[in-house]
């Protein structure tokens, strides 16, 4: 059953000067939680499955696929943050990391203040990483006008296919050679507001989501077309979360590693036991190419 803790002891759940004073005093979901996770479903048509990425054209849907609900067991991670291995899972955490970036409402100044933060984690936290490329980032806000909000939809940003094509864009005149070594996409995820409360991440390990399971799905962009993953339900898969994530914590969410192939499918989702006044979450990811 699902626990919550009211947050009086600062030293118990640590957070950065900046978290929300809001949340720190709301009622924050903890332990393990079922929820009802939208998992993908095919076109009634069986036609290739899309989706257009900014406002699709005159008379198109923005997706031709649909939804398949379903309720799953989401165990929460607090306190066993130890045991869990991006190469194997698919995800890892980190904490205790301040940011120069305060605001995060001027693109500008997130690539000049936060990218070279998020470079230098990376680099110190996920072995092997020999060179990183800082490709995109979304700022996601609960507000009702925000451009881009939680996703409520079980997916993976990235495609073996789509990852090569990432490489292939940005690096055009280094990808022949990148492609023969070692490949991983990373996204690297955190709140603005928090400690979370409401909308929280959820995410699969790796090995308890089969092949099977991911079906490519084209992402269309105004000039060009890439490919994300639309994430069917199977029996068997182990879902998770990290309970009342603070500013100063970061969760590395591997899309892509053409080595060990591990790979995380995710969801942001609604926990039945979010108290009723529960502060909408705000957060950002920033997508990384690390190579070696």
């Amino acid at each position: 059953m699902s626990t919550t803790t009211t947050v009086q002891q600062p030293q118990a759940y640590p957070s950065t000067a900046h978290d929300s004073a809001s949340n720190s005093s709301a009622s924050i979901p903890r332990g393990p939680t079922t929820a009802s996770l939208t998992f993908y479903a095919p076109p009634a048509d069986g036609s290739t499955p899309w989706n257009y990425v900014e406002t699709p054209p005159e008379g198109s849907p923005q997706r031709n696929y649909t939804e398949h609900p379903h309720p799953v067991l989401v165990s929460d991670i607090r306190g066993r943050e130890r045991e869990f291995e991006v190469n194997y899972h698919g995800f890892g955490v980190v904490s205790g990391i301040d940011s120069k970036e305060k605001e995060f409402t001027s693109d500008d100044s997130i690539r000049t203040n936060y990218y070279p933060e998020v470079e230098e984690t990376i680099f110190k936290h996920i072995p092997g990483a020999k060179r990183v490329i800082l490709f995109d980032h979304t700022v996601r806000r609960s507000s009702p006008n925000a451009h881009r909000a939680p996703v409520n939809r079980v997916h993976i940003d990235q495609t073996a296919k789509s990852a090569k094509q990432r490489v292939e864009y940005h690096l055009p005149n280094e990808a022949e050679d990148l492609l023969k070594d070692r490949i991983r996409i990373i996204n690297v995820w955190r709140p603005l507001n928090g400690p979370v409360v409401s909308s929280p991440l959820g995410f699969a390990a790796s090995d308890s989501v089969p092949d099977s399971a991911v079906v490519p799905v084209e992402h269309r962009y105004p000039h060009r077309t890439g490919e994300t993953a639309g994430i069917e339900y199977s029996e068997g898969q182990k879902w998770y979360y990290w309970s009342g994530m603070t500013n100063d914590e970061r969760l590395f969410l591997q899309c892509y590693d053409s080595k060990d192939g591990a790979r995380v499918a995710h969801t942001a989702f609604q926990d039945p036991h979010t108290p009723e006044n529960g502060v909408g979450r705000d957060s950002i990811e920033v997508r990384a190419l690390i190579f070696g």
